[in-house]
């Protein structure tokens, strides 16, 4: 006879997987297969904004057929129904930002293939190359005459009357000839034969007669310009036409890393050869001006830049170096990066970085004298950054005044400087950043997008030069990208919302206008069937009276006593406290889930995150670890003072930086973190690249301190927690070795409360659905073991 107790045990366990299993598949139900799937079941978002060179059809690429790859649409401002572009047009699109004007906008030339194109508006689309070789970088010059371009790292001029090319320029790589000089003997022994042969010295000077006869025939050659063993780049032409810069590179030569590949169709282990490590010998770049009337290349002098000779502030630390530098204040390497001709070409703007990034200079090269003139110096003990910070965002207004973007204030805002009062002018200021500036055709106002409104959002104005008033345009809440159009009537705007991934607007070009809707695909139906939580944007006070942007997602069934996972943005320097569609959507998604199971969520936009100026930026120079750290353990105490959380079961996780920190949390401060999931961590900062690395804590023979203090590996003794690393092993940004070391690290010190999942075909990010899933239902298993009680 069959004991119903027994069966109960049966049928009870059934039963509850089979309504497992339905609730899993059931709508509006998250799971981590789900949210891991190709993100094409979210939607599709439009991407890639341009206006075409008619100046009227906006393209963007585009897929709501769900097909392989996106297409390529197009709308005007008259027909704003989405038509894919057929394969011919595409062949034929010109982006607008690639076509260069004249000055009064009558004409444009731009590359396409490998070949120069030139039209004069509404005329006759002329061809100006067609070779196998490929040219490229056109500009108008010499007056607007002749359209310049290069061609194997040589600048020609195609005369725009006539149609004639010439050569400008005659970059060697081959050395200079050495030429062998005569011995005594020899030169004895001709003046002799030339003394006594009569016939012999007549022979010779008809020779050399004819010799110079024949050169005043010939056209002058153009002199060569010899490269000796380094790399050309950076060639650029004046309006003129008479002076042409440019820069010659020595490489640094570095050892470079090695990256094993295991699985490969082969059946071969491969290697890839990978990036250098911070602190590895970096290459050098001297400026140089050709003048074209003299035919003469000269190299400017950078011994008079203002500070070039300074002692970095950290090397403080290290009084011995500090002496020995003292003694010998040697030039600090310096890099040139982009020129802006004014437009008459007697200067040339140039962005100038120092190698260790502390100080940037915005110097006038005058053609005249070829000296430099200092304009503007940025200098921080930190490292030099922020929005709008770079040199395609400076230029010339008229002949006689400069714009640019600095952090003077602490935060980036838009100035001008005049040449003839040597006066800087601020066009914006307050405790907000103008994160990108374009100057209008007429050249009377500016477009700039700011998070003025509200740290977490990005809105579009128009700034007037004369009155330095500002009119927003913009008016949909969160973020607005915007591209505007060539006659500047018309912006189209990319939008999105916490949580409402970006669709296309078309907008009048004014203050008032309606933005009008033109893609609505970004939502799939599946993907709508759950109600996507808006995370609320809070700010919480940290230890040392900064306020601390952070998002909250918040359990259905809010409780004292619940526990709470902090998920750490990666990069450092990026934002996602924000109102918009986050970068990191799967962890958006993610973050939904774990609230739905029983979780508080927070993410912070901690010390070194994007968004909110200078200090913020800099807050973890020479310590990574510290003051981002102790923002996170600020933010347990605002969970813990506001919604009750179980303070006894805190999470973590987070990719790359995100890693990081996790290990930083759980190896320095054990009794607040009880699990985290580490993923791609860097593990000892001496691994990572030069340019990220070396402008937070300068590089680890000039500066140990930071590196000891701001590196996981050295504090992993401290691991007290449940600890998950997840790492591709294909990695070529955060290397697996930082895991590898780690991990033996872990051995010796006798942990073993700790595991690590390797992906053998995963580069830093994740492409495969399968491994986004494996990696998620771990990091949800171990939240879910250790963090429920």
């Amino acid at each position: 006879m069959i004991n119903k107790d027994f069966l109960k045990t049966l049928i009870v366990p059934a039963m509850a997987v089979a309504f497992n299993v339905t609730a899993q598949n059931a709508p509006g139900v998250l799971t981590v297969q789900k949210i891991m799937r190709d993100p094409k079941w979210i939607g599709s978002s439009p991407s890639d904004i341009e206006w075409g060179n008619d100046r009227k059809t906006i393209y963007f690429s585009w897929n709501p057929d769900n097909a392989t790859d996106d297409s390529l649409y197009k709308i005007t401002a008259t027909n704003k129904t989405p038509q894919k572009v057929s394969l011919e047009e595409r062949k034929q699109f010109i982006p607008e930002d690639q076509l260069k004007y004249n000055k009064s906008r009558t004409a444009a030339t731009w590359a396409k293939d490998g070949d120069i194109f030139y039209q004069h508006f509404p005329g006759k689309l002329i061809r100006i190359t067609q070779t196998r070789d490929a040219e490229y970088n056109p500009v108008f010059s010499f007056n607007e005459t002749s359209i310049v371009y290069t061609r194997s790292q040589n600048l020609y001029a195609w005369d725009i009357t006539n149609g004639a090319t010439r050569q400008l320029t005659n970059f060697t790589a081959d050395p200079p000839p050495a030429g062998k000089k005569a011995s005594q003997q020899e030169e004895w022994l001709q003046h002799d034969q030339l003394a006594l042969m009569q016939v012999l010295k007549e022979r010779k000077e008809k020779r050399v007669a004819n010799e110079d006869y024949e050169k005043r025939l010939e056209e002058k050659p153009l002199r060569p310009i010899h490269l000796n063993g380094g790399q050309l780049s950076g060639i650029s032409i004046s309006p003129d036409g008479r002076f042409i810069t440019y820069r010659i590179y020595t490489s640094g030569n570095g050892k470079r890393t090695i990256v094993p590949n295991y699985i490969t169709e082969s059946g071969f282990t491969t290697d890839i050869n990978g990036r250098t490590k911070v602190g590895s010998q970096q290459g050098s770049a001297a400026f140089y001006m050709y003048d074209h009337t003299k035919d003469t290349a000269y190299k400017i002098k950078t011994e008079p830049i203002p500070g070039i000779r300074d002692i970095p502030a950290y090397i403080n630390d290290y009084p011995e170096e500090l002496a020995k530098m003292q003694k010998d204040t040697a030039l600090r390497d310096i890099n040139f990066y982009g020129e802006e001709w004014s437009p008459r070409g007697a200067y040339a703007l140039l962005d100038v970085y120092a190698d260790d990034n502390k100080d940037r200079w915005l110097l006038l090269l005058d053609t005249a004298t070829r000296r430099l003139k200092l304009v503007d110096r940025q200098h921080d003990d930190a490292w030099i950054g922020g929005p709008g910070i770079g040199p395609r965002s400076i230029g010339w207004i008229d002949d006689q005044t400069i714009w640019f973007q600095s952090e003077a204030t602490g935060y980036s805002h838009l100035y001008t400087y005049a040449l003839a009062t040597q006066t800087k002018t601020a066009l914006t200021s307050g405790k907000y950043e103008v994160q990108e500036a374009s100057l209008s055709n007429d050249k009377k106002s500016f477009y700039i997008t700011t998070n003025e409104v509200h740290p977490g959002e990005k809105q579009f104005y128009k700034l007037d030069l004369q009155s330095k008033t500002a009119r927003r345009i913009t008016t949909l809440e969160g973020a607005n990208e915007v591209s505007i159009s060539p006659d500047e009537k018309y912006i189209a705007i990319r939008n999105s919302y916490s949580n409402k991934p970006w669709e296309l607007y078309l907008q009048e070009n004014r203050a008032g206008a309606k933005p009008i809707q033109i893609t609505d695909k970004a939502q799939s139906d599946s993907f709508k069937q759950y109600h996507w939580r808006t995370p609320e944007v809070i700010t919480f006070p940290a230890r040392d009276g900064a306020a601390v942007y952070a998002r909250v997602y918040k359990p259905e069934n809010p409780k004292p006593g619940m526990p709470a996972v902090l998920f750490v943005h990666g990069a450092g320097y990026l934002q996602n406290a924000h109102k918009w569609w986050s970068l990191y959507f799967r962890e958006y998604m993610f973050n939904n889930l774990l609230a739905d199971n029983g979780y508080y969520v927070m993410d912070i936009d901690y010390r070194g995150s994007a968004g909110y100026g200078r200090d913020w930026r800099t807050g973890i120079y020479r310590h990574m670890g510290g003051k981002d750290l102790t923002d996170q353990v600020d933010a347990v105490k605002y969970l813990a003072a506001t919604y009750k959380i179980d303070t006894a079961n805190l999470g973590m996780y987070g990719g790359s930086y995100g890693g990081f920190m996790t290990l930083m949390a759980l190896f320095t401060t054990p009794d607040v973190f009880k699990s985290g999931a580490a993923l791609r961590p860097v593990t000892d900062w001496a691994n990572y690249n030069h340019g990220y690395t070396a402008n937070i804590l300068n590089e680890p023979f000039t500066d140990s301190i930071a590196y000891r203090r701001s590196s996981p590996i050295y504090f992993a003794n401290g691991l007290k927690g449940n600890l998950l690393i997840c790492h591709g092993m294909v990695d070529v940004n955060v290397h697996f070795q930082d895991a590898v070391k780690l991990t033996q690290r872990l051995i010796e010190l006798g942990k073993d409360n700790w595991q690590l999942a390797p992906y053998p075909m995963e580069d830093h990010g994740f492409v495969e659905p399968s491994s986004w899933t494996d990696e998620y239902k771990r990091i949800f298993k171990l939240f879910e073991r250790t963090l429920k009680k």
